[in-house]
């Protein structure tokens, strides 16, 4: 005699190999696709050593006209 297998149990199977060929699909696809990002950090990298930092800041005050001349009357 043969034993038929639930609906739910045929729709979990189906689930689970169309998760496990998306799976292998995604792994196959992230170890042939080029690093693009490492080449980008090492050009970055080259930019921050061309670039001299400034330790000093330039600190700029506005001073209004009407408030320096009502403190010299």
């Amino acid at each position: 005699m043969k034993k038929k297998m639930s609906p739910v149990v045929k729709i979990i199977l189906i689930i689970t190999g169309i998760a496990i060929v998306a799976g292998i699909c995604y792994l196959v696809y992230r170890f042939l696709t080029p690093d693009y990002l490492e080449d980008f950090d090492d050009d970055l990298d080259d930019f921050d050593e061309l670039e001299e930092p400034d330790d000093e800041e330039e600190v700029v005050i506005h001073v209004d006209d009407e408030e320096t001349e009502a403190e010299a009357e």
